[in-house]
């Protein structure tokens, strides 16, 4: 009991990392500080020994947390904005936060103190959102400070080692898309499989395609008992990959796909399949958008639609032609707009913006 209680006076206001940071500046200064996820192992108590000291602040934004108590926008496997213009005391109503009570009540008690009592983020002279989707939506849900964009970004060198062992085109080319991420609810796996299990039913009999879900998570078992129970035989699990052998398997595939239901930011997942020469399927939600242009980049459907989504596979089954150049387009955005280099640059303008 103990524990959790410090651990929710950690998640409000923790003195502790406030006097460690302290002391950690009298021995090494800085001219600037980056965060990133601060909220609760840290808190943003630290940044009143930041603003003390007067080191410009910066920081980026992955999720949503500066509107929402669950971070994500979404309650009960939907979109939700209910608390629209800081009324968090909706999260409570809903219990938006794992379905729990307790953990609801104390992370509204962390909106209320830190964007109400104390105005904490005040003391960040600038956000980085890396989508224009998440600065909008912060700002349309009520959030006045400044935010910028800058997109996440690759070595697209990492890739370049990698070969797959067929090409595209229908010459030869394995018949299989790929889910590489979590397995969550709010991830779409479930609209996922039910659009392959459409799709099996119309090609069962003339070599349809495969999906491969790769990754883990606390889905992983009601998605294979939903495959089973169906009968669905185009689905296969791959379970947790990283490194070279996940890339190999992503390289190898038709296309990607990732279809999410909740508001993505800027998913790595889709910009790693295009420094691969990958072309992507995602959701038509959050900042997918922005990186998968329809017919250049990939394909998009409506979140949560099976049907569109299968409609868009059956695409790739009845014409696979156009995958490669795709695959190249989608290879030169990230190359182009996606590098070091690039964001290397409009980093050190954001920071000399803020430390004039």
């Amino acid at each position: 009991m103990m524990s959790k209680l410090k651990t929710g006076g950690r998640i409000l206001y923790f003195f502790e990392a406030k006097k460690l940071l302290s002391q950690l500046l009298d021995k090494y200064p800085v001219d600037i500080a980056h965060l990133h996820n601060i909220y609760h192992h840290i808190s943003p108590s630290i940044l009143h020994v930041l603003k003390k000291r007067k080191i410009p602040v910066v920081m980026t934004l992955h999720d949503y947390k500066m509107v929402c108590a669950s971070y994500h926008l979404q309650a009960f496997e939907k979109p939700c904005e209910a608390c629209y213009g800081g009324k968090y005391f909706m999260a409570i109503k809903k219990r938006c936060v794992k379905e729990s009570l307790a953990k609801t009540l104390l992370s509204t008690s962390e909106m209320y103190l830190h964007h109400k009592a104390l105005d904490i983020y005040d003391n960040v002279d600038i956000f980085i959102s890396p989508s224009r989707f998440l600065k909008d939506k912060l700002s349309e849900m009520g959030f006045k400070k400044e935010i910028v964009c800058l997109p996440n970004y690759i070595d697209s060198e990492k890739f370049s080692g990698l070969s797959g062992d067929v090409k595209h085109g229908k010459e030869g080319k394995e018949k299989t898309l790929v889910y590489f991420g979590r397995l969550s609810p709010e991830k779409g796996l479930l609209t996922l499989i039910e659009a392959a299990k459409i799709v099996f039913r119309e090609h069962k009999h003339n070599n349809g395609i495969t999906v491969k879900i790769i990754g883990d998570g606390p889905m992983r078992e009601e998605l294979r008992e939903k495959v089973k129970s169906d009968g669905i035989d185009n689905v296969r699990f791959l379970g947790y990959m990283k490194g070279e052998d996940l890339y190999r398997e992503i390289k190898n595939s038709m296309a990607a796909i990732l279809p999410s239901e909740w508001y993505e930011n800027n998913p790595m997942s889709v910009i790693e399949a295009f420094a691969m020469g990958i072309p992507v399927i995602g959701a038509r939600i959050g900042g997918i958008p922005e990186l998968i242009r329809d017919n250049e980049t990939g394909l998009t459907f409506q979140p949560g639609n099976a049907e569109d989504l299968s409609e868009k596979i059956e695409t790739l089954l009845a014409d696979s032609s156009p995958l490669a150049e795709m695959g190249e387009k989608a290879q030169k955005f990230v190359e182009d707009e996606l590098n070091q280099e690039k964001h290397y640059r409009r980093l050190m303008e954001i920071y000399g913006q803020i430390a004039l």
